[in-house]
């Protein structure tokens, strides 16, 4: 098989606030010959994620900045469609971190088998994915969730903080979370079973309307948003509570520093650990998680949401759209 040309897109200026379509260009490049050892990738699905943001700035971070006029890189899922790699037949399922592109050769080093689940391909780039190990993480790992625990969990409806509030209910916790729309309040009640939601939009009283949701105060906070958000929390936690600090979408789109919480004193106060974490780092822990989230999912007991754009050349929008509270569970691409 031959493939003349892949479309991918490139990082072409760094955004100043809200990312904007003119920061993106779509560039069709050539696809090489394949040598021994190497697989023709065709990507199936994609996914954009907030943290993406941070790397669009160029500053030292966890990671390294994205490069201008060069294809981004994110989750992606894709089928080989042609092979001179022994371990990677044609027809192979995979997920690799060169998303943003329609096809992509490899020596196999940056690819992962999928396993015969029965399971959508996407779902590896959620459930099955960075989305839930992150969740996963957060709670055991850095937050230490124990059976009965109060949750709070900002961005609820989100991919990762839909994920966190299922998770938390699976081991009888009582969960609360933010969100902003009443359609995602709904979809938190009503299907996913939370406790008490919050609308952050359309309340005028942040903290009290936390305290009502988390009336017996919250163990356990799952920070996806940071300022008012993590302001209001502090003063609500439990003694010897723990937040752990997925991410903080609140300032991915600032300009100019922002003010931090003005009660930090609660940290001493009520003894509490905040601790901040990368999926990336507790990697060795992914078999076990899949073993877990599959027995969940198969028990029909974890359940998610997609919002999808078709087509590479959504991806911008796609990405935008996370900022502008477009998506309900996880953000997608799929490649037409």
């Amino acid at each position: 098989m031959y493939i003349e040309s892949s479309r991918e897109i490139h990082l072409v200026s760094r955004p100043q606030g809200m990312p904007a379509n003119s920061d993106f260009k779509l560039v069709s490049q050539p696809v090489p010959v394949l040598n021994d050892g190497e697989v023709l990738v065709k990507n199936l699905w994609l996914s954009v994620d907030p943290y993406m943001r941070g790397r669009m700035v160029e500053r030292a971070s966890y990671i390294e900045p994205f490069a201008l006029n060069e294809a981004l890189s994110g989750g992606a899922v894709g089928e080989v469609v042609e092979s001179r790699h022994p371990q990677f037949p044609v027809g192979s399922k995979v997920s690799s971190m060169n998303g943003w592109r329609e096809y992509f050769t490899s020596t196999g080093s940056d690819l992962q088998l999928l396993p015969q689940t029965g399971i959508a391909d996407q779902a590896f780039l959620s459930a099955l994915g960075m989305t839930g190990m992150t969740a996963y993480t957060g709670l055991f790992k850095i937050a230490e969730l124990e059976e009965g625990d109060r949750v709070f969990v900002s961005a609820a409806s989100g991919a990762v903080g839909a994920m966190v509030c299922q998770i938390a209910k699976l081991k009888g916790c009582y969960v609360a979370g933010s969100v902003g729309s009443d359609e995602k309040a709904r979809y938190l009640l009503d299907e996913l079973g939370v406790d008490a939601v919050v609308n952050y939009k359309t309340t005028s009283d942040l903290h009290n309307s936390i305290a009502e949701a988390c009336p017996e105060g919250i163990d356990v906070y799952f920070e996806n948003v940071g300022g008012d958000h993590l302001e209001a929390v502090l003063n609500l936690m439990n003694d010897h509570g723990r937040i752990a600090v997925c991410g903080m979408i609140d300032q991915y789109n600032a300009t100019s520093p922002q003010p931090g919480p003005v009660n930090l004193a609660q940290i001493i106060i009520k003894k509490l650990k905040i601790q901040g974490f990368i999926v990336f780092e507790h990697w060795d822990g992914y078999p076990a998680f899949v073993e877990q989230m599959l027995q969940w999912i198969t028990a029909g007991q974890i359940r998610w949401k997609e919002t999808v754009f078709e087509g590479i050349e959504q991806a911008p929008d796609a990405f935008i759209g996370l900022f502008n509270g477009q998506n309900l569970g996880k953000m997608l691409v799929k490649l037409t």
